[in-house]
């Protein structure tokens, strides 16, 4: 029997990060060895962008790093994820109860509406930088790489929170 890798499902806040900063291959390698990266269909849909989309097409299609998995939830997830939608987005809603149900962690941003359901539920989640952080750490990018990913995405729109090495502890401990 195959060991269940642990799965770290992307809400597009985390994707459109690291894509606008111009290091989406890297976010999917900072856990390869440990974990398979996944984008659940419900937040694939939430990518607008046509070269963004190509973008995700591309590592899902040709460099296998990142799995599109559809989310069709029966049952009590159906339930959990009915009610989450009813207070969060549905891509947040997915991943919550998807997680929850699965045990896998988030990787998103979205703390001020993921955080307090998420620590409730005992459900593991990464930000962005918590993903910025191990990169650092296992020398994949340094804190110079670091602020200039922030920098970028921020100059494309993006609302990346301040970020320091030194002083940043993890939501998860990976």
């Amino acid at each position: 029997m195959k060991d269940k890798k642990l799965k770290i499902v992307l809400d597009t806040d985390v994707v459109l990060h690291f894509m606008k900063g111009s290091r989406l291959s890297l976010l999917l390698d900072i856990f390869a060895s440990e974990c398979e990266y996944v984008m659940l269909s419900t937040t694939y849909d939430e990518i607008r962008n046509r070269d963004q989309k190509n973008q995700i097409d591309n590592h899902i299609n040709l460099l296998k790093n990142l799995t599109k998995v559809d989310f069709n939830p029966s049952g009590e997830m159906r339930r959990v994820y009915a009610m989450l939608t009813s207070q969060f987005g549905k891509g947040e809603s997915a991943c919550m109860a998807y997680c929850q149900f699965e045990h896998h962690v988030i990787g998103s941003n979205n703390t001020r509406d993921i955080r307090e359901y998420c620590n409730k539920n005992s459900i593991s989640y990464l930000t962005t930088g918590d993903f910025l952080y191990y990169a650092i750490k296992r020398g994949m990018m340094t804190e110079s790489d670091a602020t200039q990913l922030i920098a970028d995405a921020r100059a494309q729109g993006s609302n990346v929170p301040e970020f320091d090495y030194n002083t940043h502890i993890p939501t998860t401990q990976m």
